[in-house]
């Protein structure tokens, strides 16, 4: 009797790399989108392997998430995943996370820009016939992990196999074991208005030293503080986690430039916690004061399925 094979997850939990680039697509009406998916599927599994291969010091991957209309549209397996739904705007009383539309998101990662290129290069090739890119954000990795307004990034990431138990589905949705929530806000900032604080008033916006990126004593950090917001426990006090993989990026010659923030989990309902404490405030009112000099752009719900359910649907 043959043993069931283990769901094996895409590499969500990889580490930030030095290079990155995120693509949203939206097929189009009437297009012949299921021997694109299918096309997308090996060639997700093709990429990876392929660069691990090539470039053992490379530390590609490739992830792709399916979005909500998309995974209807190609009849991907029902029941669908118990969360996975179109994102509504979360709408707090000055700031409003807004809800983008997108069908597919790719994530490709690598030491070497080189390598991001090509993958995008060959997925462009699938899609552009069926697909419109709706986005494309290339990022970078900022001095020692830094986003553009000077502060570390992601402090608070969970490390080792914590990465997989807060961002990869487990029993609780046996059908998707091995999947994952894929949630993405592309945020501009406000660099001027940003640069008339002072560094004490900074550090107070975010809740942390801004050169040895130590939080605040509770008793010194200010409740609207972002790493204050942004901290989640459960009713019986138990720490909740998303795994973050964002990214700076920037066209200065344009005056833009942003952090593109993409959040990994087991349950969408942690990401949308977090939303709701920063957008909306704890209390209602005492919004995220990130958000008086960052502005969300996009947002957008995807689940990652499993290399297991994209097997099936490889060409």
């Amino acid at each position: 009797m043959s043993r069931a094979t283990p769901p094996s997850p895409q590499n969500v939990t990889d580490y930030p790399n030095n290079n990155t680039i995120f693509t949203v697509w939206k097929f189009k009406e009437g297009a012949a989108i299921k021997p694109a998916f299918e096309r997308l599927c090996g060639l997700v599994a093709n990429l990876n392997h392929s660069f691990i291969i090539r470039t053992p010091d490379g530390r590609a991957s490739c992830v792709m998430g399916v979005g909500y209309d998309a995974w209807i549209k190609l009849a991907l397996p029902q029941p669908l995943p118990k969360e996975l739904k179109n994102f509504e705007p979360v709408a707090g009383a000055k700031h409003t996370a807004v809800a983008t539309p997108g069908d597919l998101h790719f994530h490709l990662r690598s030491t070497h820009m080189s390598i991001c290129f090509d993958m995008i290069s060959a997925i462009a090739d699938v899609l552009l016939p069926v697909a419109d890119c709706l986005d494309e954000v290339h990022g970078f990795r900022y001095w020692d992990g830094r986003s553009i307004l000077g502060f570390v990034d992601g402090t608070e990431n969970p490390i080792g196999n914590d990465r997989d138990y807060y961002a990869i589905v487990g029993e609780e949705d046996p059908a998707y074991k091995g999947g994952s929530y894929l949630f993405v806000q592309k945020y501009l900032h406000h660099m001027g208005n940003w640069a008339k604080l002072s560094t004490e008033e900074q550090e107070k916006v975010i809740g942390r030293y801004k050169a040895s990126d130590i939080e605040m004593p509770d008793d010194v950090k200010p409740d609207n503080s972002h790493s204050a917001l942004a901290a989640l426990e459960d009713e019986l006090g138990n720490e909740l986690k998303i795994v973050r993989d964002n990214m700076p990026f920037g066209n200065p010659g344009k005056n833009e430039v942003g952090t593109y923030f993409i959040a990994y989990a087991s349950t969408f309902s942690t990401t949308h916690k977090m939303l709701e404490r920063m957008f909306i405030g704890v209390p209602a009112g005492n919004y995220d004061r990130i958000l008086d000099f960052s502005t969300a752009h996009t947002g957008t719900l995807y689940f990652v399925p499993s290399m297991n359910i994209l097997d099936q649907y490889t060409a």
